[in-house]
């Protein structure tokens, strides 16, 4: 599960570069939304993709391990995360093969170092952002869950999960944005912020919520491998710890 949760954060922050239309993408026509005075399509990082998978994971591991084990594999996903970018960034700097420089040209991509330095160097706002937001965000989920749990025991999985993702969304979807896009050397005005870390939220709200099903696949299958008594003993020492 360690395994599993680390490569989705990594892989999540390196593909975020990317922002897609979502109705682009389904083939449905822009729908326009307007908040906070601001308007526009639904245009969303590709990291989204995975950070939902991300909750299901640090749920799923709360669920057995508790706090320790969520704080564990939050620590090690984020050295992970610097590990990653740190050589990502001596790669750019590497010097380029000439013939490499062209070798797409004919794909549309005239020069590759430029590319590959535009899309592996993500700036260090949005870095920083980014897993300043993560860690707080799991840090705050970690301990929301925990409360919902001693108020409703071993009932409701789908409730401590989704209201311990509704808080600690809500603080990373900003954080992240207020970090990388107002602090940094864009300067966001208020508006833009509010309307673009609301549409986050209720993107990733929405996709957390579909996803439920896997919490309880997920679970399924722990209890088949474990066995009920082991699954059981885990989850009580989780609640206690």
């Amino acid at each position: 599960m360690a395994a599993f949760f680390c490569v989705n954060a990594v892989l999540a922050e390196f593909i975020g570069v990317k922002i897609f239309a979502l109705e682009d993408t389904l083939g449905i026509a822009p729908l326009q939304w307007n908040l906070f005075g601001q308007s526009g399509s639904l245009n969303f990082t590709a990291g989204t993709l995975l950070w939902p998978i991300v909750f299901i994971m640090t749920d799923t591991v709360n669920e057995y391990y508790g706090r320790q084990g969520v704080r564990f594999i939050s620590w090690l996903a984020a050295g992970l995360i610097v590990y990653g970018f740190a050589f990502a960034f001596i790669a750019i700097h590497l010097a380029p093969a000439t013939w490499w420089v062209t070798v797409v040209k004919d794909q549309g991509v005239p020069d590759y170092q430029a590319a590959f330095a535009a899309v592996f160097g993500q700036g260090l706002w949005t870095i920083w952002g980014s897993l300043i937001a993560f860690m707080l965000g799991q840090l705050i989920d970690v301990s929301v869950f925990h409360r919902i749990r001693r108020a409703t025991g071993e009932r409701h999985a789908w409730l401590r999960a989704t209201g311990s993702t509704a808080v600690s969304q809500l603080i990373d979807s900003f954080v992240v944005l207020y970090i990388a896009f107002v602090i940094g050397p864009q300067h966001w005005p208020t508006s833009l912020f509010l309307a673009v870390g609301t549409l986050n939220y209720l993107y990733k709200m929405g996709a957390a919520i579909a996803l439920i099903p896997l919490l309880y696949i997920a679970r399924a299958g722990i209890h088949r491998y474990l066995g009920h008594d082991r699954a059981h003993e885990l989850r009580e020492l989780a609640a206690a710890g």
